[in-house]
């Protein structure tokens, strides 16, 4: 980077002082992960122990406002935990006290369950306090490297406005949140307004049925027998007396009056989802704001963008080839106004063509991965913080390109970045090309790779999926089970056609592809790209979508038996045909050779499954 997009007195980040900021990052016992294990576990243990009162006429099994609100403020601590220290320490004393107004500091000392829930709180407290005192040494190790020199922000970070798409979604999912909590009350108001002008009366529990898994209670009363549903058949033993409220054909148990679980999940669903994202806007745009109030601490660093995830790796200046990550995040452009609205212009032309040489790379799949670049980081770094860097996107760019962190910081652990890429290679090894183009005979005769073994029986499982899902949802007649058919028979009859029977055909002018519905001529020229991915094998085509073929077999599966995947080697061969014209088949091929699909007709043989069972039963 040249001297004059470095502001003067910029210090170096190097190996000495990074290995120092490391060093004051959490302990591995206080990770979020062991805290929230032992949380849950306890918490779990807590609710399953914890007696439950019956259901009474004199305290009916109603809507329980304060337990759905103990229940919102839970579980946003979980994810707060994981996400935002300081606001799980708010949440854990909420939950702590309503603990307390519940009486379980006193039932902590005869049961185990809440005894175990104080402990794990007090495990998950000392973990966040030690993350945040954690991040408190970072930054003032931070401080210490980057010395006194401070700069103010780049004019297109202060105009970044972070947490609005939070915002969106926070406003949504609270109003979702407040039509549960709205549609509860309606229920609530509808029972008491009818049973103020019912008859109340006193029955006998005669009997406790079932229907489709359904609990229902028979109560006589008054010379009639009245069936009620009911969550909880055990309050009702036979025999026993239950009060009842009646008015003309309704009629209701006055111990559990009215159903309304599923207003409640959304109503709660509604406001902890909506709370997060709401706490995640607030957090980001206070720390974006403080990052623009006052000239910042700037360090000399190297960048590098994750080959698989686009984060951006954070590296020290002194180590040229990036072998010790420091931290990471995520991060997007930002831009001044009317540079927002140049770029704009230049991106509705024509795209820029990409040389030869890069493509023939990625065929390969031998392209390396991002380069490091020079970069100066404005912000103190450390846990949970937010950072601006400015660098050149590329050797040949004339301006520097400034992005914002979208994503907390995190410290980078020991061997991540070594660890992911090994995990990587294991998973999808790959043969080197001049291997693959030298294994592969000319040949004047068409090349065919069609479904194998693993994949056709991949096929007849999901085609046992296809017929017991068709089985299940027409089995009770007509319901709201037929939609899930609607929606899910497609696919599976596109992956159950495509597993068996997959084919790719290549001749002298192209590829014949054959996937579930149809036969498709892909010419050599448009082809820009081969390669398996996620169980499937993608061919690129210039000025149209990709031609896909998916599921083709199970790779991991082929591997975990010391087999090499059918469809990874299908991909490395068509990938060398297309990179060495003179190893494609000097003959085109025939209309017998070309595949046929069978998706039609399996939709025939699913139609006639479906109606066979709509006959046996």
């Amino acid at each position: 980077m040249p001297a004059e997009h470095i502001p003067p007195g910029t210090a170096e980040w190097r190996n000495l002082d990074a290995e120092r900021w490391l060093a004051a990052a959490p302990a591995r016992w206080a990770h979020p992960l062991w805290t929230l294990l032992a949380l849950v576990a306890s918490l779990v243990w807590d609710i399953v122990e914890a007696p439950v009162a019956p259901c009474a006429s004199a305290d009916p099994c109603g809507t329980d406002w304060p337990g759905l609100g103990m229940a919102v403020v839970l579980l946003l601590t979980l994810y707060w935990v994981w996400r935002q220290p300081r606001l799980a320490l708010a949440g854990l004393a909420a939950a702590l006290a309503g603990f307390a107004v519940e009486g379980g500091f006193t039932s902590a000392l005869g049961e185990p369950s809440a005894l175990a829930f104080l402990m794990a709180a007090a495990f998950t407290t000392a973990g966040l306090i030690h993350r945040l005192a954690a991040a408190g040494r970072q930054r003032a190790r931070a401080l210490e490297a980057a010395g006194p020199v401070a700069r103010p922000l780049p004019a297109a970070a202060r105009t970044f406005r972070r947490g609005r798409l939070s915002f969106v979604l926070a406003a949504l999912l609270l109003g979702v949140a407040g039509f549960g909590c709205w549609q509860v009350q309606q229920v609530v108001d509808a029972y008491e307004e009818r049973a103020a002008g019912a008859t109340h009366l006193s029955g006998r529990v005669t009997a406790l049925e079932q229907d489709d898994d359904i609990d229902i209670v028979a109560v006589e009363a008054d010379g009639r027998t009245h069936r009620f549903e009911t969550a909880y058949p055990e309050d009702f033993p036979v025999g026993s007396r239950a009060d009842i409220v009646v008015d003309g054909d309704w009629a209701a148990l006055v111990a559990e009056p009215y159903d309304a679980i599923g207003w409640e999940l959304m109503a709660v669903a509604g406001s902890v989802a909506g709370l997060a994202f709401l706490a995640n806007g607030v957090d980001g745009r206070t720390r974006s704001r403080r990052l623009r109030r006052e000239p910042l601490p700037v360090l000399h660093v190297l960048v590098r963008e994750g080959h698989d995830d686009g984060r951006t790796w954070v590296f020290a200046a002194d180590d040229p080839e990036g072998l010790r990550p420091i931290l990471h995040f995520h991060s997007l452009y930002a831009f001044e106004e009317e540079e927002e609205g140049e770029r704009k212009d230049k991106d509705g032309g024509d795209a820029a063509v990409v040389e030869l040489d890069k493509i023939t790379e990625i065929l390969k799949g031998e392209d390396p991965p991002p380069p490091l670049r020079e970069a100066v980081l404005y912000g103190v770094p450390y846990a949970g913080a937010e950072v601006v860097f400015v660098a050149f996107d590329d050797e040949d760019d004339d301006e520097v390109s400034v992005q914002c962190s979208v994503t907390a910081v995190k410290p980078a652990g020991p061997g991540l970045m070594e660890r992911g890429q090994r995990r990587h290679e294991q998973e999808n090894p790959q043969r080197p090309y001049d291997e693959i183009a030298a294994g592969i005979t000319p040949s004047a005769g068409p090349r065919t790779w069609t479904a194998h073994g693993l994949s056709r029986a991949v096929g007849l499982n999901l085609l046992l999926v296809q017929g017991g899902g068709i089985w299940a949802a027409l089995e009770g007649g007509p319901s709201w089970h037929w939609l899930w058919l609607a929606v899910s028979l497609p696919w599976l009859v596109t992956a159950v056609a495509t597993a068996l029977t997959w084919r790719v055909t290549a001749d002298r002018d192209g590829l014949w592809v054959t996937g579930a519905w149809r036969v498709r001529r892909v010419p050599w020229n448009v082809i820009t790209s081969v390669r398996h991915s996620g169980d499937g094998i993608r061919i690129g085509r210039a000025g149209d979508s990709s031609v896909e073929l998916s599921p083709t077999g199970w790779a991991w599966l082929e591997r975990r038996l010391g087999r090499e995947p059918h469809a990874v080697r299908t991909a490395e061969e068509l990938r060398a045909l297309l990179l060495h014209p003179e190893l494609r088949p000097r003959e085109e091929a025939p209309a017998g050779r070309q595949g046929m699909p069978v998706g039609p007709p399996l939709v025939a043989l699913s139609a006639l499954w479906g109606a066979a069972v709509l006959l046996l039963l």
